[in-house]
């Protein structure tokens, strides 16, 4: 079942070439619990989902384990609230696109977001005002030293931004094999965020489940690049959360600086319009850049090595910790 020196350039958005010790993919907890038995004869274990949050910087000496757990069953329906229970190997898009098509509204804003259902809840991915935390209910995980089925509740995840128990605490302990989310026919539509309201306007169409979902991919697929066309893992910095005394120092020289009050005191600041204003947006560097239409997107415009996009977020956080004062975080994994 495992396949020995494997190619994982296909398993990358990035499209960055690397070859893994060792490759297999399952689709089911016991056929997890197969090939763990296995991990032993490798260096390390690398869990991969959709591969559109990770960038490789060498070859992967480990046993690289796809996750393809697939389904979508719904456990309970009240009429209005709707209980459904994800496999961890799902598309994303694809299920944000079945939830629509059945009129179960929560998830919408977050649609076009890559990867997999299971990838969701480790960095409680978000887009125009929703998060994985405000729709999740509870998932389970599979402890990969005892082989034990878990289930986590919601105050269990420590759900931050982009951030889980799973990235921090319980990091490389558990594998998540399916997510249970609660969603509803009748909740709240959120349309403030972004250019939602005036992509809608522009449609001349009324907020509903559907016509965010619409217009939300067309706002992304007028932003952001297809990884298909252009080697990219979507937004690869996290907004940066500065003490309020820098983002006012900052408005004393750019007072047209976006920010966004947070509930601790703290302001949270637009990394994109930070790289921007430090004159990175659209800057080419070799065979990798930064997009010309999102700043916070790194490319791989064809030959790019991992090394080469690396050296270019750091010359991207130096310069903007140069200029602001600001930390950024790369939001991708590096490998």
């Amino acid at each position: 079942m495992i396949q020995k020196s494997y190619s994982l350039q296909g398993l990358n958005t990035f499209g960055i070439p690397a070859i893994a010790d060792g490759f297999a993919a399952f689709d089911s907890v016991d056929s997890l619990c197969e090939l763990l038995n296995h991990r032993d004869e490798y260096k390390e274990l690398l869990i991969l989902g959709g591969g559109s949050n990770i960038l490789f910087t060498k070859d992967v000496h480990a046993l690289v384990l796809r996750n393809e757990i697939k389904g979508i069953d719904v456990i309970s329906d009240t009429g209005d609230s709707i209980t459904v229970k994800v496999g961890a190997g799902v598309v994303w898009h694809e299920f944000v696109l079945y939830a629509v098509e059945q009129g179960w509204g929560g998830i919408e804003n977050l649609s076009l977001i890559p990867g997999s259902v299971g990838a969701s809840p480790m960095q409680n991915i978000g887009a125009y005002g929703v998060e994985i935390k405000d729709v999740f209910h509870s998932l389970e995980a599979l402890h990969i030293e005892s082989q034990e089925l878990k289930t986590f509740t919601k105050s269990e995840c420590n759900f931050g931004y982009r951030e889980s128990v799973f990235k921090r605490e319980l990091k490389n302990q558990y594998i998540i094999a399916s997510v249970t989310f609660t969603l509803s026919r009748n909740g709240e539509l959120k349309t403030s965020y972004g250019a939602i309201q005036d992509e809608l306007s522009a449609r001349g169409l009324d907020p509903s489940i559907q016509s965010i979902s619409e217009a939300v991919i067309a706002i992304r697929n007028s932003k952001l690049p297809n990884p298909k066309d252009l080697g990219n893992a979507g937004s690869f910095f996290k907004n940066p959360v500065v003490p309020k005394s820098l983002s006012d120092e900052i408005k004393l020289s750019y007072p047209s600086m976006p920010s966004y009050p947070q509930p601790d005191g703290t302001e949270k600041l637009a990394a994109g319009w930070l790289i921007e204003t430090a004159g990175w947006k659209g800057k080419r560097v070799g065979n990798c850049g930064v997009h010309a239409k999102q700043a916070l997107v790194l490319v791989n415009y064809g030959g790019a090595t991992g090394n080469e996009i690396y050296d270019l977020s750091e010359a991207v956080l130096t310069d903007v910790r140069n200029k602001f004062g600001v930390q950024l975080e790369r939001e991708v994994n590096i490998w």
